[in-house]
């Protein structure tokens, strides 16, 4: 297998998904829509969309028609929270993904509509696989009605108060002296882990996964969005503007708590090898193999932007 190809072919895939769902730029508020295709369509790596559809697959799931819309949707609120994020109010980035800002180039006002517009349409999204659903013949039709109900349940939980929300809440407040570590892991496990942790029980829900499978996966999952979390700490500490697509250094200018700020970039990495290790071994508890979805997820701990 050809890692890169395969990749690059899902990539592509999910950007047909996404211009598929984007809304018309028409009407008298059409700038709104203007600035949410400006925020989604932005190059990316499409990891969420992409590790969903391989946890689909990995236990089975067929049906493209059902997966896409949760695709699109999971995509769609990861870009919000980007918008979000880089607004004045918070980090005050004016580079994501390697161009302006959403709020550089429209405003901050629309900027903050056009991450809400995002967010709702998510779930508008997601529930248009109720529609493809409806052409499957019972009882069939019956099982993936309640998996839908099931999968929309876990991108409203994992997107909010009690999981990215969540994180980004820890992550405004700030840290005590003497629980930087604990506070960290949380917050990582919330703002970055709680869209991963939903993109690959999405997948496996939709599936059929059983109850156990699906807490498997969830474990799995957080994993990688701690790694991943703690690896792009390290890279915002020695890579470079034109690597990453965005500021570099941006957490040293902030003064925020990161894993290279409590400790050295080389514990740090021997965390990442530590956490996704052990995501790695959880995964091979599972009866079910895709190739890869394993290589990815090495490849997402060890990247280089």
């Amino acid at each position: 297998m050809n890692f890169d190809l395969e990749l690059a072919k899902r990539v592509d895939n999910v950007e047909e998904i996404l211009k598929q769902y984007i809304p018309e730029e028409t009407g008298y508020q059409k700038q709104i829509m203007e600035a949410m295709n400006y925020s989604l369509m932005a190059p990316g790596k499409r990891l969420r969309p992409i590790l969903m559809g391989e946890t689909y697959r990995l236990f089975g799931g067929h049906k493209a028609k059902i997966i896409a819309p949760f695709q699109a949707a999971i995509e769609m609120i990861h870009t919000y929270s980007l918008v979000h994020d880089d607004l004045p109010a918070m980090d005050n980035d004016e580079y994501r993904r390697g161009r302006k800002t959403t709020h550089v180039v429209y405003g901050e006002a629309m900027a903050i509509l056009a991450g809400d517009g995002l967010l709702n349409y998510a779930f508008e999204t997601a529930l248009t696989a109720f529609d493809a659903a409806a052409g499957i013949s019972w009882p069939e039709k019956y099982q993936y009605f309640e998996r839908i109900a099931r999968a929309v349940r876990i991108l409203a939980n994992k997107a909010g108060i009690y999981g990215m929300i969540g994180g980004q809440v820890i992550d405004v407040e700030g840290f005590e002296k003497g629980i930087e570590r604990e506070r960290l892991d949380h917050m990582y496990r919330l703002k970055t882990g709680a869209l991963i942790e939903a993109s690959m029980m999405i997948g496996a829900t939709l599936a059929g996964a059983s109850e156990e499978e699906i807490r498997v996966i969830e474990q799995i999952a957080g994993d990688i969005g701690l790694a991943f979390q703690i690896r792009d700490d390290i890279l915002d500490l020695v890579s470079s503007q034109e690597t990453l697509g965005k500021p570099v250094k941006s957490d040293l200018k902030n003064d925020k708590v990161t894993y290279v700020s409590i400790m050295s970039p080389e514990e740090a990495e021997a965390e990442v090898l530590k956490i996704s290790q052990r995501a790695v071994d959880n995964y091979h508890r599972l009866a079910y193999r895709n190739d890869f979805l394993e290589e990815l997820i090495m490849k997402l701990v060890y990247r280089e932007k």
